[in-house]
């Protein structure tokens, strides 16, 4: 029989132990849990290492929201791995997305809310499904995702199609905008959405502060932005990705 492997993740211990327990019930699923982002990153990464890859991936919705109180919230990086300080769960997804495409993640959700399910498929989620779903529901998305299948309550579908179309508006009109840079200035906003600061930009690409200085305001007025971080948003909105900077190392 090949079995369903199945990592639930979340940091409510009797909800994650409970939901572990009910999957575990079923002949064909097999199932770990972890408590936080940077576990189940872990677990993925020690899965991997055995050649027993986890199969799907369960991630709260509010991941991390009692240990992200006072903080600012991590930045969703779909084209870049997680990282160990990532505890939201669709910065999750995202570096799953990134780093073990093969992995299905469904997020687990104590409430309805179109944008965030939105958020979710954008950055690589096969599902978004409520928390308090029958076992034979949550099993049929399980499955389903394997056969790569998407997943959304009906009441959901209207309002995550309306907020992944405006999203689609908002990218189009980013694309128009990155057009409109020369091929120099293009890779000085690569070298912006990779973090380098005008000093690296110059190393790296040969130029002086002063001529980077100038492509990096030429960027913002053409980009219609006013600073470095608004700039890297409308890139990434764009599809723009970092350079490599392990390819200059």
């Amino acid at each position: 029989m090949v079995r369903i492997r199945v990592l639930v993740v979340d940091d409510h211990r009797i909800f994650a132990e409970s939901l572990a327990a009910a999957l575990a019930a079923e002949p064909d699923v097999e199932v770990s849990a972890a408590g936080s982002g940077p576990a189940a990153l872990r677990c993925l990464d020690r899965g991997a290492a055995e050649g027993r890859r986890f199969d799907v991936l369960l991630v709260d919705a509010d991941l991390g929201a009692v240990s992200m109180q006072g903080m600012r919230p991590p930045t969703v990086v779909p084209d870049g791995p997680a990282k160990e300080g990532l505890v939201d769960g669709i910065s999750l997804v995202a570096g799953v997305r990134s780093g073990q495409p093969a992995v299905r993640t469904v997020v687990l959700a104590e409430r309805d809310d179109p944008r965030r399910a939105a958020l979710a498929l954008q950055a690589g989620a096969s599902g978004w499904v409520a928390k308090d779903c029958s076992l034979s529901r949550l099993l049929t998305v399980i499955r389903g995702v394997l056969r790569d299948e998407t997943h959304l309550p009906p009441a959901l579908l209207t309002g995550v199609l309306r907020e992944l179309t405006a999203a689609r508006k908002h990218r189009t009109e980013s694309e128009r905008l990155v057009e409109s840079l020369t091929p120099r200035e293009r890779e000085v906003l690569r070298c912006m959405v990779a973090g380098l600061g005008r000093k690296a930009v110059a190393e790296r690409l040969f130029l002086s502060p002063h001529t980077v200085r100038t492509h990096m305001q030429n960027v913002l007025g053409k980009l219609g932005v006013h600073s470095t971080l608004a700039a890297v948003a409308l890139a990434r909105r764009a599809g723009v990705g970092p350079v490599d900077l392990e390819a200059a190392s």
